[in-house]
């Protein structure tokens, strides 16, 4: 917080409003104090050392005598592109030895921070990064969903090698199965890695009823609406393949899952109480009706 940032000789707060001006964020002296969490006082000073400084203009406000409208000098202007100018170069430099995926990381990285910063307020959309959806088998796959799973859920219900052991097996023998049209994987990948997953599977509910199965999306991509494509990807297969219907089991508890569930039309359809997996679950059964 001291005097210096991007290569000036003023404070933060400064900067800032020199920035907030330029980008027309803010207006008022009232507007400004909101915006920095500054007291009337502070922002009194700030403004007054900018004016002097000859960075900003002040004038009436004729909706408000009691304000004053804050505007940028044509010195705080050559100010204000020396400041983008200095990011720039910034950013270059921090950025120009990191490889492509490592970039997109930190895109994502920095949208969930500020959707997390700004959720109560000042809801922030969240950006999908640079996310290539692949269908089918694609190499790896398997290894890479189960150790989702098995890591998530480990962490979050202490299941073990039983469950991990149980998702490997299944998804290797359905994807002997991944030939028939009426069967499918759809994969996001950020880069080489996998960063989410969901199978379809036509043959083991019985005819006209399509398994949505292995959804995961990766806990540091979650947030980023990975899920949300997926699942979009995903219904619109099993409307445009003529399915009565779509089921799902997944288990309570898991919100966040539960809430893109019921955007893309499943409804809690049964929920029942067992230990199968060696820790004590509410295993739910979702269900999803064809919008021909």
């Amino acid at each position: 917080m001291q005097k210096g940032l991007a290569g000036t000789d003023l404070s933060p707060s400064a900067v800032h409003t020199i920035v907030e001006l330029g980008y027309g964020t803010v207006n008022t002296a009232s507007h400004l104090g909101t915006l920095l969490h500054l007291e009337k006082s502070s922002v009194s000073r700030l403004v007054q050392k900018l004016e002097k400084d000859g960075l900003i203009s002040t004038e009436p406000d004729p909706a408000d005598k009691r304000s004053r409208i804050l505007s940028l000098t044509d010195d705080g202007r050559v100010l204000l592109r020396d400041v983008e100018r200095f990011g720039r170069r910034q950013l270059r430099s921090a950025l120009s030895a990191l490889s492509q995926d490592d970039v997109a990381q930190i895109g994502t990285g920095l949208s969930l921070f500020a959707k997390s910063l700004n959720a109560q307020d000042h809801p922030v959309k969240t950006v999908l990064p640079q996310i290539e959806v692949r269908e089918g088998y694609c190499t790896g796959v398997i290894a890479s969903v189960a150790h989702l799973h098995a890591t998530y859920y480990a962490q979050h219900y202490d299941f073990g090698a039983v469950f991990e052991r149980k998702v490997a097996t299944e998804m290797s023998e359905f994807m002997g199965r991944i030939g028939n049209p009426k069967n499918t994987t759809f994969s996001a990948y950020l880069g080489d890695e996998l960063v989410g997953s969901l199978s379809l599977d036509s043959e083991d509910l019985g005819e006209g009823v399509s398994h949505l199965r292995w959804f995961i999306v990766s806990p540091r991509s979650q947030g980023a609406g990975i899920g949300n494509l997926l699942l979009g990807k995903a219904t619109a297969f099993v409307d445009d393949g003529g399915f009565d219907r779509t089921h799902l089991w997944t288990f309570r508890g898991l919100d966040a899952a539960r809430h893109l569930y019921e955007k893309h039309g499943f409804a809690l359809a049964h929920e029942t109480s067992g230990e199968q997996w060696g820790t004590r679950v509410f295993e739910q059964e979702f269900v999803r009706h064809c919008t021909a």
